[in-house]
């Protein structure tokens, strides 16, 4: 099957690096054959699709107020609640418990996620960032803080929910500084405008009208430069920062 000559090496290392890789994120039996059958078409399609693009980090990702109530039906959940019950795998576990996360039942949700850290799936990127949504659902962000630090290093984590779920817990839990460093690496121009949007509410919690003006007024003023399909995916947050505006008292408008 590995009949590449001097690079028969090379190439199974490369197919061992993407099981590995695919079996502690839980996908392995989607890749599994594409893998062993193709092995070298097979690796790099893998690699592209499921590390390069990142099109699995942090999958479903959730807004700060995250419960938004009723968003798996009960027939639904009661579907996945009997794979469950007959396939007990990771996959199975946290399928329901993301169900459980969005339908707002987020102590289910808790016990699953935490009941799928285990053994090879201990570090997985997606269940880790999902169990600080449910923590911080539940305002416990003492909680939050340590499981970030797992997953902190990720090359997508500083444009994840998870990060802004992170900075949001060290504020919750009075870490006021080094908070703010965790929203200004957040901070980039024509992006980020659901991180600065937040930063901007952070300075407004701590008095810092001027400074919230200066991060609201520098959005507004990229949003005529964005493509259509950017304006629409961050309409809510040009929205909701022209409501902050507002808010702010002519005395501390200096831009």
């Amino acid at each position: 099957m590995f009949n590449y000559g001097s690079y028969s090496f090379l190439i199974i290392g490369l197919v061992i690096f993407c099981i590995v890789h695919s079996y502690r994120r839980g996908t392995l039996n989607r890749w599994i054959f594409l893998i062993i059958f193709l092995p070298v078409i097979g690796s790099i399609i893998y690699i592209y699709s499921e590390i390069l693009s990142n099109k699995r980090s942090f999958v479903k990702p959730i807004k700060p107020m995250l419960n938004s109530g009723g968003g798996n039906s009960a027939g639904n959940i009661k579907k996945l609640e009997e794979q469950l019950r007959f396939t007990d795998t990771f996959a199975n576990r946290v399928n329901l418990a993301d169900a459980y996360l969005a339908a707002g039942q987020t102590d289910k949700a808790i016990d699953l996620y935490k009941a799928s850290l285990t053994g090879a799936f201990s570090e997985n990127e997606h269940v880790i960032a999902q169990l600080m949504s449910a923590y911080y659902e539940e305002q416990r962000y003492e909680e939050v803080i340590p499981l970030a630090k797992n997953i902190y290093k990720l090359q997508q984590f500083p444009r994840s929910k998870a990060h802004l779920l992170y900075a949001l817990s060290l504020e919750n839990t009075g870490n006021i500084e080094q908070a703010e460093n965790e929203f200004k690496a957040m901070k980039g121009r024509y992006s980020y405008f659901e991180q600065r949007y937040q930063y901007g509410l952070f300075l407004m919690r701590q008095n810092r009208d001027e400074d919230a003006f200066n991060i609201f007024t520098e959005m507004l003023n990229e949003e005529p430069h964005l493509g259509n399909i950017e304006k629409k995916s961050n309409r809510v947050w040009f929205s909701k920062t022209r409501d902050e505006l507002r808010k702010i008292s002519p005395a501390q408008r200096t831009v």
